[in-house]
Formats: structure tokens, C-alpha cells, sequence
């Protein structure tokens, strides 16, 4: 059992702490969250194994870890803001990156969880319900939320996609 669960981990680790990251915009607190994520999928690895997509669940697990700290006010005790990113944007325009992390950190978790499930993870709204346990037209409602509130704050120029075709 552990050593599959070692595999497991060892293959989606890169995706998990791509995920927190975007999710919490800080690369020590990614690391957290993914230990989290990855203590609690440990502790429930059976029912983590005979998952049908065991990506979907650990995605879930860290979405969870993630509104959990939200709740439990882990970030109004301990917040990193005078320190530059450890790693450089990659995106095609870093300013436009850098002012879309912005404004989509200033979202309340579940509207910022629902947007990066649907538009970083690419999940279908059922999928983005699952991860955050609630009805698909929850997830809906965050979402447009979520659009809107960041686009009253972002040039025209980085406004995040907002059609999803077949989906």
C-alpha cells in the first residue's frame, strides 16, 4: 500500500503544487497546502485508491485544505507581502500574469477555488462541484461572480476567457 501510494505521489506532485499555487499565490504556503492535501489523502489512501480518478480526489483534498486554512484564518496570522515571488512568471506576458494573480487573490476562496478548478484545471462545472462539495449551480454562480469581480479590475487586455465550449 505505501508503495503505491509513494508512486501516486511522486507522479502528481508537480500538478498538486502547481494547483496550490495558483490557488494561495505563494510557493511556501503551496508547499503547505500540498502537505496538507497529501497527509489527510495518506490517511485515506484506501478510499483514495478505489477512487475512479484518483487525480479528481487529491484535487479535491487540496481544494478542501485550501478553503479549510481559509476558514481557519491561517492567513490574517501569518502573510509573506514584502517579498517578490520565488519563481518568475512564464506566462506569454508577465505583467498581464502578474496583475491577473493579483486580482484573482483579492477573490474570496470559493469564488478564486471555483475559477482555477474551471479555468486552470480545466474541470467541467460537475467536476468543480465534486472538488468543492457543493451543487453545480454553486459552482456557476462563484464562477460568474468570480469573472466579474475581476473584470472591474483588470485591463481589458487580461480578462480570462469566460465561454467554455462543450463543457
Amino acid at each position: 500500500m505505501d508503495d503505491e501510494y509513494h508512486e501516486y505521489v511522486r507522479s502528481a506532485l508537480p500538478a498538486l503544487r502547481r494547483l496550490a499555487y495558483v490557488l494561495c499565490q505563494d510557493g511556501h504556503r503551496a508547499d503547505d497546502l500540498v502537505q496538507g492535501a497529501l497527509v489527510k489523502l495518506y490517511l485515506h489512501w484506501g478510499k483514495a485508491r478505489a477512487a475512479t480518478n484518483r487525480d479528481a480526489y487529491a484535487r479535491t483534498v487540496l481544494v478542501r485544505v485550501f478553503l479549510g486554512e481559509k476558514r481557519a484564518g491561517w492567513a490574517r496570522r501569518v502573510v509573506l507581502v514584502d517579498r517578490l515571488p520565488d519563481v518568475a512568471s512564464t506566462g506569454p506576458d508577465p505583467a498581464a500574469t502578474l496583475a491577473l494573480r493579483a486580482a484573482l487573490a483579492t477573490l474570496p476562496a470559493k469564488q478564486r477555488a471555483a475559477l482555477v478548478l474551471r479555468y486552470y484545471a480545466d474541470l467541467s462545472v460537475d467536476e468543480t462541484a465534486e472538488a468543492l462539495g457543493c451543487p453545480a449551480n454553486t459552482v456557476k454562480s462563484h464562477t460568474a461572480r468570480g469573472i466579474a469581480a475581476l473584470r472591474r479590475v483588470l485591463p481589458d487586455e487580461t480578462h480570462p476567457a469566460d465561454t467554455r465550449s462543450g463543457r
